[in-house]
């Protein structure tokens, strides 16, 4: 009998819920200090996890958890572009089902 492949679970910053890895989108603090959007999970630094739906991330924008996990301020532009690709990732879900 194979082995069962294990699935790493991550927290959501704003709902505190727990999804697998793929399931979330994970934010990440360069050891530069830059903060990005990181759609493969592999990049090097401090990361956060957010839900893939607008109101979670509009909850970890407004509370400032984002910032807080991270220990750095947010751009407005990374901000901005997490809003982008969330939508469109729910806009992409609607049309599949």
């Amino acid at each position: 009998m194979p082995a069962r492949k294990h699935t790493p679970i991550r927290t959501c910053v704003a709902c505190r819920s727990a999804a697998p890895k793929r399931g979330l989108i994970r934010l990440v603090r360069t050891p530069q200090g830059l903060v990005e959007v990181d759609p493969t999970g592999k990049k090097a630094g401090r990361g956060a996890y957010v839900c893939c739906s607008v109101s979670c991330v509009q909850v970890a924008l407004k509370g400032k958890k984002l910032e807080r996990s991270l220990k750095v301020s947010l751009p407005a532009e990374t901000a901005q572009e997490l809003l982008r690709l969330v939508a469109q990732a729910q806009e992409e879900e609607v049309t599949r089902s």
